[in-house]
């Protein structure tokens, strides 16, 4: 590529164009370019498919993890669900344009709030071409324009899946410029897209820590972060054991490569003994490495010992932290402390432990008698989900569409002046 900052900087205005094209777009003709979009991807899955093993082929080659391997793979099953992501963003409601709160003044005035799109977004993701066509629908039918930056490693996936994306939305007579791929695997692109706020209005990333932090130190645009998923299970004094064992094993099991997956179990001393060896054995037995505390060790003496980093560790493979806590209090303090504040659950079956974790786990998700893997867009039935943010402001878990708008006053009057 010739020039790469005259490319990015091409990729803005056009973003800028289309989003004030897509701000004119109605909910029909935003639904019928989603349905071509879901029409292209079925019938392009073999030249995904194609694509994907490409993908894998190089990153087998380049020592990807297992992890990131596992995020990359578009089997049948995940080519159906994103299909099924983009059908069900059909079905939900369009927050663009939705009015609330008017009321009437004393001066006569009506005064409400008008939901709106924020404009162009800039995507920066790993791994996970899934992540291409989620971010898309969800953007499509917020009325933003979106410029996605996908991972070297998930480059001609991406490519493919873009290349669909943009078909359907030239089949619905809407500007293809809606969504556009990076082509280049320059990091400089992530530099410049970050750093141009005349075109971006937020920055989305979604990858490892450093990817995170690097992006938040250096942009000029703000920032939705999406930080690691150290996600922990506590499991009570009042606990059903049989329904926490479940649980916990489909918390971590499920998929380790998922950021909801569960990377601590903390455990109440009080049930430690007659639970410990119950679970530890189905963990084995799938295969998962356990390091526990000194309380752990004591229960389950042939483990390996846990270090302080493992606590903050989010481990993304087959690999559990196990510590054995006093009582709810510290179970508390554990996560808060050690925790990425993105989600964490607690098995119980007593109504107070419920309320004070709900109240006082400062995470973005807290859940009862659920395993953490739950913690997703589609799971919370926002038909797909453009990251989970672990921020405070402006969205906090799974964003979805209304997460991708924001709200302006509309002020509705009848000639009144202000004396």
């Amino acid at each position: 590529m010739a020039n790469i900052t005259d490319y990015m900087h091409e990729l803005g205005i056009n973003a800028r164009q289309a989003a004030q094209a897509l701000v004119k777009a109605t909910t029909a003709q935003k639904n019928k370019a989603l349905q071509c979009i879901a029409g292209q991807l079925a019938d392009a899955k073999e030249t995904i498919q194609q694509a994907n093993q490409q993908d894998l082929i190089n990153g087998k080659k380049n020592g990807l993890s297992s992890a990131l391997l596992d995020r990359l793979e578009l089997t049948d099953a995940r080519l159906e669900g994103m299909i099924t992501g983009v059908k069900q963003v059909i079905a939900l409601a369009d927050p663009v344009g939705a009015i609330r709160d008017l009321k009437y003044t004393s001066s006569g005035l009506q005064i409400g709030k008008m939901r709106t799109p924020i404009g162009v977004i800039g995507m920066i993701y790993e791994s996970r071409p899934n992540v291409t066509i989620d971010a898309a629908a969800l953007c499509l039918k917020s009325g933003n324009a979106i410029i996605l930056r996908g991972g070297s490693e998930a480059i001609h996936s991406n490519k493919a899946i873009a290349a669909c994306i943009q078909q359907g939305l030239q089949q619905a007579n809407l500007p293809a410029h809606c969504v556009q791929l990076v082509n280049t695997t320059d990091r400089q692109a992530v530099d410049l897209l970050i750093t141009m706020p005349e075109y971006v209005d937020v920055i989305i990333p979604r990858g490892g820590k450093s990817l995170i932090q690097r992006i938040s130190e250096h942009a000029k645009v703000p920032v939705i972060k999406h930080l690691d998923g150290v996600c922990h299970i506590y499991v009570d004094q009042y606990a059903d054991l049989a329904k926490a064992c479940k649980v916990a094993v489909n918390a971590k099991c499920y998929r380790y490569g998922i950021c909801g997956a569960m990377e601590t179990l903390l455990v109440d001393q009080a049930v430690a003994e007659k639970f410990l060896p119950i679970v530890a054995q189905q963990f084995i037995e799938k295969g998962v490495e356990l390091r526990g505390c000194e309380r752990t060790l004591s229960y389950l003496p042939t483990i390996n010992k846990a270090t302080e980093e493992d606590w903050f560790t989010e481990y993304l493979a087959a690999i559990l932290a196990v510590r054995v806590v006093d009582n709810i209090e510290q179970a508390i303090s554990h996560i808060n402390y050690y925790g990425s504040h993105h989600t964490d659950s607690i098995i119980t079956e007593n109504t107070e432990s419920v309320r004070r974790f709900l109240a006082e786990v400062d995470s973005s998700s807290v859940m009862h008698n659920t395993p953490t893997c739950f913690a997703d867009g589609f799971e919370y039935g926002l038909g797909a989900e453009i990251g989970i943010s672990t921020d405070k402001l402006h969205v906090r878990g799974p964003v979805g569409l209304e997460g991708l708008t924001t709200e302006k006053y509309i002020v509705l009057g009848d000639g009144q002046t202000r004396g």
